[in-house]
């Protein structure tokens, strides 16, 4: 299989842990648009009913809403049950890396007011160590230049991300994005919990000790790591 082919694979696997009279949180991603439209299909047959999603992303709303998938704000739902996203980099331990499209902030609100989160991913998206993967940050457009040197003094690399014609990407928010291009991360809680005392980062991509379940697509099918926390 080719890599849409197994990203389809494990997003239709990741459908049959959805069940009726539930919140889903829909997490941003090529994988989880193959999720998205699987979920389209069983509930427009019936199969799942009652349903109501909580999106991370205007691109995951708009499918959801195509499909005739009832969406509600996050400020509008008192629990979700259970959040499907996909992940950029996940290491030995099945802590992972999100914010290659710039949604991490949102993707990390929905995920820790979730019950249950489950990760879908192709087979190159495992690794031993996070770091590969460049680390995102968003960040205020106040003083970023100052955060900017911040962070080249403790020297995680950073980068600010451009889009094509050379300026800032903007996240849903309208702020910048600074990708840590670090290599390795050896002690992912430690950068974690530095990176959450710096004034003007307003959310970093680590999403430590959050996963339940990984569904991994191989060449042979999906694999299914399950009861993680």
């Amino acid at each position: 299989m080719n890599q849409d082919e197994l990203k389809k694979a494990v997003g239709v696997k990741s459908v049959d842990y959805i069940k009726s009279d539930t919140v889903v949180g829909l997490g941003t991603g090529s994988t989880v648009y193959y999720m998205i439209e699987e979920l389209g299909k069983r509930y427009q047959s019936g199969e799942i009913k009652n349903i109501v999603a909580v999106t991370t992303s205007s691109r995951s709303e708009k499918q959801a809403q195509s499909l005739g998938i009832p969406t509600k704000d996050l400020n509008d739902v008192d629990h979700i049950d259970l959040t499907i996203d996909g992940a950029d980099q996940i290491d030995k331990n099945y802590q992972g890396i999100k914010g290659g499209g710039a949604a991490h902030l949102l993707e990390k609100m929905v995920a820790i007011n979730s019950t249950k989160n489950i990760w879908i991913v192709d087979q190159s998206k495992m690794a031993d160590t996070l770091g590969s993967f460049p680390l995102p940050l968003e960040v205020i457009p106040f003083g970023c230049q100052k955060t900017f040197e911040d962070l080249q003094k403790e020297n995680l690399k950073p980068e600010f991300r451009l889009d094509e014609n050379g300026k800032c990407v903007l996240t849903h928010n309208k702020n910048y994005v600074i990708d840590l291009k670090v290599g390795t991360i050896e002690h992912p809680h430690l950068l974690a919990d530095w990176l959450d005392h710096q004034v003007g980062i307003v959310a970093h991509g680590l999403f430590l000790d959050i996963v339940n379940t990984i569904i991994v697509g191989f060449e042979d099918g999906p694999k299914v790591i399950d009861n993680i926390r």
